[in-house]
């Protein structure tokens, strides 16, 4: 079944959401959604996440499940406020318990911090299926970016995170904790058997040198065909000896360190200390 799709984009984080409806009910799911937040002032806005929340009660339509693909290091999540204000189960994958381990001994966070995954409703693993009207979402482990990065199958469209982008900028990083170069590039031959026709839904774009417009959406055959890092004749060491080279040339990005201590803890800010505040950290000298 073909699911329909809409599509927000935040240019900040060139960061794509969706909200992926079941065409014969009301019934949806949104992935990867952004709460804005300023840097310069540590100040955080919904209003990225308020176009969400209008679409989907214009539409009279009813959330489900809100599926991350992976804990961002680009963008902070909105999913507490939109659970808050739509409803429906928060969701990711089962091995963001490796991901809080790392990240909660790197900011020491207080001591009631729990690195098991229960700030969660639901971890998925790879082959679980979550049922949203009379559709399904199959879940792909697709490892390599990070150790948790999943990716979603639902009818003919398949929303792969930051495991590739579009065909002409290539593929994901895999120098943060956990990430490895090999593993991407088995979880990419893996989508790679998917149905050369399957919609393919890149959670970001940076606009490629020489292309004029932001994409979003390509297909299994386009990105096998024409992925500049590793399309069809592309070894597993030429790519890793390339996605090596690369990483290593790549700076942080921007918000990795708010994205990373807020993602882990399902979008909810750390607790207030004893001041009243909330306070985010900056370790120094260890990234």
């Amino acid at each position: 079944m073909r699911p329909v799709v809409t599509t927000f984009f935040d240019p900040v984080t060139f960061t794509y959401s969706y909200v992926v409806r079941d065409p014969a009910s009301q019934s949806c799911v949104i992935i990867d959604s952004v709460l804005d937040y300023d840097p310069a002032s540590g100040r955080s806005n919904t209003a990225s996440a308020e176009k969400i929340v209008s679409f989907v009660r214009e539409q009279q339509l009813i959330v489900e499940w809100l599926l991350e693909t992976h804990v961002h290091a680009d963008h902070l999540s909105a999913a507490p406020y939109l659970k808050q204000e739509l409803g429906g189960q928060l969701a990711i994958g089962a091995h963001i318990t490796t991901v809080q381990q790392v990240f909660a001994e790197l900011f020491n966070v207080e001591e009631a911090f729990a690195t098991d995954g229960s700030q969660f409703d639901r971890l998925l693993n790879e082959g679980d299926r979550l049922i949203f009207g009379g559709l399904s979402v199959q879940v792909l482990h697709t490892p390599g970016h990070t150790p948790a990065c999943l990716s979603y199958l639902i009818g003919d469209a398949v929303f792969v995170g930051d495991t590739l982008f579009m065909p002409d900028y290539g593929t994901a990083r895999c120098d943060f904790p956990g990430g490895d170069a090999r593993m991407l590039y088995a979880s990419i031959q893996r989508l790679f058997e998917l149905p050369d026709s399957t919609r393919m839904f890149m959670c970001h774009d940076y606009k490629a040198p020489g292309r004029e417009e932001y994409c979003h959406e390509t297909t299994v055959v386009a990105e096998r065909q024409h992925n500049i890092h590793v399309h069809q004749g592309i070894s597993e060491d030429e790519f890793v000896a390339m996605r090596n080279e690369r990483d290593a040339s790549l700076s942080m990005p921007t918000l990795i360190l708010p994205s990373v201590q807020i993602n882990m803890r399902a979008g909810e800010f750390p607790p207030a200390e004893n001041n009243g505040v909330r306070y985010l950290k900056i370790p120094l000298n260890a990234l």
